[in-house]
């Protein structure tokens, strides 16, 4: 055995430092007895020297400083026992061992008088420790995993000096025993050997590894402060495998193979079919599918109708009639059909008065019935909202980086721009200038110091800034101390800042100068400069304002608000050319969405304006410039618009009278909607009168009476297709897609009503007009020669229809490639679909011009943050016992799959699950705070009220005694009795775990502070930047909520575990965005296909048919979407949805006209088809929108010229082309047969008549 000698270094302590720590008096004789009053410190702090006699190298009032400044690294690592065991022998050797002279050696002292036994004594000044390596590096591998939970962070980043990963066994140690660290009242140089050295041998001792029990009623540190407990760190399972074939994407492969095999099965048919009819029918140019066509030129009777074709005709023709009959009636008494209309208009449009318009972003995109926002509502009802946020990010573009030399030894360190000094006092001018900003509301005056995050008041209420700034205590005067003589500077703010940054819980640094005291506030750690390796290079700085936030206390929010609008002018109005500044306040979204909204209403109004000239213009037939102003239907045509907009408005008007709030896409969208809608049923009506010819003794009345029975049938398909598939709309749960829905369905459908009452009376009264010879707008004047009747006539691009396009589109050579090419372009988008971004980037929803633009352009850039998440434990669990405690903390003895130890394992794995750091715990917090050996739980004696640490009153004493059992977890009783104390104490230098500022709002108490509810433990997320970032952080988060609760075995307990974060209300539709739209098109497409059956005499074949072509465009669109970086979000899906009813008007009408014709083939029908109503349609949609989307794209606002200009522009050419080449072209191929109940009650209503010659033409 090695003999050690017995002999000290010192014995009691004897003056004084100028910071009022004491130093300890030199004495180098044998150990001395300790007295008897000393006996409890010793077994409390140093069980291993408290044998025989305690004969020591310490008096009592050295073990009571020992406590003292252990209380720190107590609080800290306690919570693994083994740590604070190597730990605590440390010191205890260094201040009582009777071996001192061994590993100790005095190396500077100072003479000491003492004024109480006048005697002389020497003090310490300066020593070395020599401290066996392995001692050292066991100590460290036993501590350097223990969490600190109220900072997210292990705890040696707070007793370190550095940063938890840069430190290592002798750094540490020599932090801790340098002087400059606040604690230490004199240097103790550490000599790290496993041999002995000058003299010295190594104090060595035996070391407790954090996977061991320091003793039998102890357990070794939990999981989550060792590592060695844990076992091997978890892996993330590897990321999906691309889908891939022959080393291509899949979808692209399959798609390709099949429309490589459509096109050879199609050829084929094609060549057989020709082949066929080569060899048995006469003419090489009869159509392919003549001779199965049902042909009425033969007048031949090819068998009886079926009874589904007799039914189609009785339906038809009721319809026919009604509405003939309605027509006449609406021409013969045009006053009371239009007084009534306007009746219907105002009763309507009155509603508008109780219009509501949502701008809260949360009411935009979250459903009140959604998970996440049942969950913010129980967070906001249980802990309170999260605080508002103020932020700046301040950079200095004509500064350059600069280089600090150290005097008078060190590397040159490199400062960024933001950190030169004049910028520094520049950036404190603006601190101090926000922070003196008045507002004014409801006649009070309202600072920031009214509404600001204060974390320790009522005792504190100084405001939370998070600032560079606060190394300086937002001083000038400390910005500008410097140490130096007249030839040399030591110290300043550079070696202030680089002492700090890693160091922020240090009390004072090299140079001497203090900084803001021991706090911890839960929040990210330097989240005031842009993050980097070398905070020192910092580009940027950041500077946040936290603000409270309030729940049902209107008065107090709108303080807050009030504050925020000066906040904002102010900083917009900031004058100074060395900063850029780039600032948000959290109002900032609302008020630019408000302002876009504003100023995108000339935009809107010049598209709508650009409509409006064309449609005037495109429904009159100008035969000479003399009859310009007789032919022209520019009051028709302001009537017909002004009915769409009415209709709009009855929608708004109705549904505001239910309460039912109105949001932005509605208000930008719906115009457009109905415009399309409406001024193609205006078109085709007009259109189809200047057609007609007016039959011998026919009056005007029952001309337009027997137009209205031809064209009406085909306005209300379209129309209550549209309506239905809107209203069905209603059922998602995506609030943009509802609210737009329910609109959009009444406004069609009330359009629909105004256009075969009020517009045919109006047309009547135009009419009318215009055989008098009156002159439109001027209805007064009178043109030239009367015409007793109006004469039909054919547009041009009727004429082009007729006599150019349709022929040859429906040529037997075109008619495959047509196919062959929309087949092709459908493989496309299926193959692209799946490729169509998810998400929304929040910079679209600005326009161009906004601040917040570059706030968010360069938050990216410069903030590297996580957002903080918080995983909620729900009422009803028991946190007094045990077994509840286990279930939920981190520390020794908790559960391995405990809420707290799965969130760490979670952080251990961030890229996957994006949990950045471990969980703050409140309920470890507190067992390390509540134990007897702290000196944070006190009570006074007499009163048995709270006695905060920084108290010096002997009336003061431990909560809990220190005994085995008082050392236990409270429970029962004793939990709750201690808990209110410590959610109360402010954490200061002697006692760091107060939990006021970190969890003051994390724990609800329930039945009048008697029992703990609802609580919450928070951490961060990683990075996340991009939409796909936050919906996979989402996802994972909510994966890990729901396995803690299915772990802890509380799923029948009715309460749950979950996550919650500030952006999930808004990311969350996108969990469900790819079911939603599915479901949403699915629906619409469904009703228009029932809808379309029975209004087109249920022509099963013919809805089929409009709901394939109408899938293509939807599934087209998609495709486009791709191509043109349009993300899949509400607003897209709003304009899918639109996609869906616009794309009805360009197929169901041409769809219609084939059924009723009556020519020979399927090619012919076809061809009548398109020229009759295909340019109604090409005129009356595509041209009209073509002209308003145009203006879309000089739009300020990004949203518009995205979400509006580029799927507008997709919907009208994917519809136009899919109605107005590819469906003609498939209908002449596969259309449904010729009904013969209805060609025989067509050639019975024209016997004898001009049209019975066109049939069979």
């Amino acid at each position: 055995y090695l003999v050690l000698s017995q002999s000290c270094v010192w014995y009691g302590e004897c003056g004084m430092n100028p910071e009022g720590k004491s130093y300890n008096c030199k004495y180098t004789g044998l150990p001395i007895p300790l007295p008897k009053d000393g006996y409890d410190l010793m077994q409390e702090l140093c069980p291993g020297l408290f044998f025989d006699n305690v004969s020591v190298c310490c008096d009592v009032q050295q073990l009571q400083t020992l406590k003292n400044n252990l209380q720190l690294p107590l609080q800290f690592l306690s919570r693994c026992p083994s740590c604070f065991y190597n730990l605590i022998n440390l010191f205890c050797e260094l201040t009582c061992s009777p071996h001192q002279v061994d590993f100790l050696n005095v190396t500077n002292t100072v003479p000491y008088y003492d004024p109480v036994t006048q005697k002389n004594k020497t003090s310490i000044t300066e020593l070395q420790y020599c401290i066996g390596e392995s001692f050292a590096n066991a100590m460290y591998n036993a501590c350097k995993d223990v969490e600190a939970p109220s900072s997210n962070d292990k705890a040696l980043g707070l007793l370190c000096g550095k940063d938890a990963k840069d430190c290592n066994a002798t750094n540490w140690i020599e932090y801790m025993f340098s002087k400059n660290n606040g604690q230490t009242p004199f240097s103790i140089i550490p000599i790290f050997s496993d041999i002995s050295v000058h003299g010295m041998s190594p104090m060595n001792n035996a070391t407790k590894g954090c996977n061991e029990s320091t003793d039998n009623v102890t357990g070794p540190c939990s999981c989550q402060d060792c590592s060695l407990v844990c076992g091997p760190k978890p892996q993330p399972p590897p990321p999906p495998a691309p889908w891939l074939l022959l080393g291509l994407d899949a979808m692209y492969v399959i798609m390709w193979i099949a429309y490589m095999g459509f096109l050879l099965v199609f050829f084929a048919v094609i060549f057989g079919v020709w082949c066929y009819r080569k060899r048995h029918l006469v003419s090489e140019y009869t159509p392919i599918d003549s001779n199965i066509a049902f042909s009425v030129n033969s007048r031949h009777d090819n068998g009886e109708a079926s009874c589904g074709e007799r039914l189609g005709e009785r339906f038809e023709n009721c319809l026919r009639l009604t509405f003939m009959s309605w027509g006449a009636f609406c021409v013969r008494n045009p006053r009371p059909v239009v007084l009534f209309s306007l009746v219907f208009i105002a009763m309507c449009c009155s509603g508008m008065m109780y219009m509501k318009i949502t701008t809260k972003p949360v009411d935009l995109w979250s459903s009140p019935s959604s998970q996440a926002r049942k969950e913010k509502q129980y967070f906001d009802t249980h802990f309170g909202p999260f605080f508002r946020t103020e932020q700046l990010i301040i950079r200095a573009p004509h500064s350059k980086p600069h280089i600090y030399s150290p005097y008078p030894s060190g590397a040159d360190v490199p400062f960024g721009p933001p950190l030169d000094k004049d910028i520094l006092y520049q950036v404190l001018d603006l601190q101090n200038a926000i922070e003196n900003i008045t507002a004014s509301y409801d006649n009070e005056t309202v600072m920031l110091k009214d509404v600001c995050l204060a974390p320790l008041a009522p005792y504190n209420n100084n405001c939370t800034i998070l600032s560079v700034l606060n190394y300086f205590q937002n001083s000038y005067s400390v910005l500008n101390h410097s140490v130096g003589d007249e030839f040399f500077v030591y110290a300043d703010y550079h070696t202030h800042f680089l002492y700090c940054y890693p160091a922020f819980l240090a009390k004072k640094d090299l140079c001497h100068v203090f900084i803001v005291g021991f706090s911890v506030f839960s929040l990210q750690p330097l989240p005031f400069l842009r993050i980097d390796e070398n905070y020192n290079n910092a580009t940027a700085l950041v500077i946040t304002f936290p603000v409270q936030n309030y729940y049902n206390e209107t008065h107090k929010l709108m303080r807050a608000l009030a504050w925020e609008k000066e906040f904002i002018s102010f900083v917009k109005n900031y004058q100074n050319s060395n900063l850029t500044i780039s600032f948000s306040a959290e109002r900032s979204i609302e008020d630019e969405i408000n302002r876009e909204s504003n100023s995108d209403i000339s935009t809107v109004l010049i598209s709508y304006a650009v409509m409006f000239l064309y449609i005037s213009i495109a429904l009159g037939h100008i035969k000479s410039c003399k009859r310009f102003l007789v032919d022209s239907k520019i009051s028709l045509g302001i009537a017909g618009i002004l009915i769409v907009l009415s209709s709009v408005a009855c929608s708004l008007g109705i549904f505001s009278y239910f309460g039912i709030p109105l949001t932005l896409v509605v208000i930008e969208v719906i115009p457009f909607l109905v415009l399309a809608v409406g001024v193609d049923n205006i078109f085709i009506i007009v259109q189809t009168f200047q057609r007609d010819e007016r039959l011998p003794g026919e009056t005007l009345d029952k001309q337009i009476g027997r137009i209205l029975g031809d064209v009406a049938p085909s306005i209300l398909l379209s129309s209550f297709s549209e309506t239905v598939a809107f209203f069905l709309g209603t059922l998602s749960t995506m609030p943009a897609v509802r609210t737009f829905s329910l609109f959009a369905g009444m406004a069609v459908f009330i359009d629909f009503l105004l256009q075969i009452t009020c517009f045919i009376s109006l047309l009547g009264l135009d009419i009318k007009r215009q055989e008098r010879n009156q002159m439109d707008i001027l209805c007064c004047i009178k043109g030239g020669e009367e015409d007793s009747e109006v004469e039909h006539s054919e547009s041009i691009l009727l004429l082009f229809f007729k006599d150019l396009y349709s022929p040859c589109l429906l040529k037997d050579w075109m008619r495959p490639i047509v196919i062959s090419l929309f087949v092709g372009l459908l493989s496309f988008s299926i193959a692209v679909a799946h490729k169509v971004e998810i998400g929304l980037d929040q910079s679209l929803s600005m326009p161009d011009d906004s601040y917040v633009m570059d706030y968010l352009n360069y938050l990216s850039k410069y903030l590297h943050a996580g957002p903080p998440v918080y995983f909620v434990l729900e009422e009803g669990h028991s946190y007094t016992s045990l077994e509840g405690q286990n279930m939920v903390c981190g520390g020794v003895g908790c559960n391995n799959n405990s809420l707290v130890q799965q969130v760490f394992t979670a952080a251990e794995i961030d890229s996957y699950t994006r949990i950045g750091f471990p969980p703050s715990s409140w309920i470890d917090d507190y067992f390390d705070w509540v134990k007897p050996q702290s000196s944070c739980c006190r009570v006074y004696n007499t009163t048995g009220q709270f006695c905060n640490a920084s108290v010096v009153d002997v009336s003061c004493m431990r909560c809990r005694p220190l005994t085995e059992e008082g050392k236990w977890r409270p429970q029962g009783g004793d939990f709750m009795k201690f808990l209110p104390m410590f959610l109360s104490d402010n954490p200061n230098p002697k006692c760091g775990k107060g939990g006021h500022a970190a969890y003051s709002s994390a724990v609800n108490f329930i039945n009048n502070n008697s029992d703990v509810g609802a609580t919450y433990f928070m951490t961060y997320h990683t990075v996340l930047k991009t939409s796909a970032d936050f919906i996979d952080a989402m996802k994972k988060a909510r994966i890990i909520a729901d396995n803690i609760t299915e772990t802890m075995g509380i799923k029948e307990k009715n309460y749950r575990v979950f996550p919650y974060s500030v952006f999930y209300v808004f990311y969350e539709q996108y969990l469900t965005i790819v079911r939603d739209t599915i479901f949403n098109l699915c629906v619409s497409l469904g009703s228009i296909f029932l809808v379309t059956t029975v209004l087109l005499g249920f022509e099963v074949w013919a809805a089929a048919m409009v709901s394939i072509t109408i899938a293509m465009i939807l599934v087209n669109m998609f495709g486009i979407m791709w191509l043109w970086s349009i993300s899949l979000n509400a607003v897209s899906l709003v304009n899918l949805v639109m996609s869906c009813g616009i794309s009805v008007e360009f197929c169901s009408h041409v769809t219609r006209a084939f059924t009723v014709s009556t020519k020979g083939s399927r090619v012919e029908r076809a061809e009548e088809a398109l020229f009759r109503m295909g340019s109604s349609v090409f005129s009356g949609i595509t041209l009209t929108k073509f002209g308003g989307i145009v203006v879309l794209f000089f739009s300020k606002s990004q949203i518009f010229q995205i979400f509006y200009f580029r799927m507008y522009l997709a919907m009208v050419v994917l519809g136009a082309t899919h109605g107005l080449i590819f469906l003609p072209v498939m209908l002449s191929y596969i259309g449904p047969s010729v009904n013969k109940a209805k060609t025989r009650a067509a050639q019975e209503r024209y016997k004898r008549t001009e049209r019975e010659r066109l049939l069979y033409f």
